[in-house]
């Protein structure tokens, strides 16, 4: 009975690692297109040259 509790809790934990694996990828897909719209998107400054949009 412990053996198959082990095998259901692995198992739980498996997927939740899976959801959470694939929730990251999207979130880093859509954090990489703001930046590249960002960084397309830019404006200039006063002397003609491009601004960053970023303040880092």
């Amino acid at each position: 009975m412990l053996a198959v509790v082990l095998v259901l809790l692995l198992a739980l934990l498996l997927f939740g690692l899976g959801f959470a694996l694939k929730a990251l990828w999207w979130i880093a897909v859509i954090v990489l297109a703001v930046w590249l719209v960002g960084f397309v998107a830019r404006g200039t400054t006063t002397g003609g040259s491009r601004a960053r949009w970023y303040r880092w």
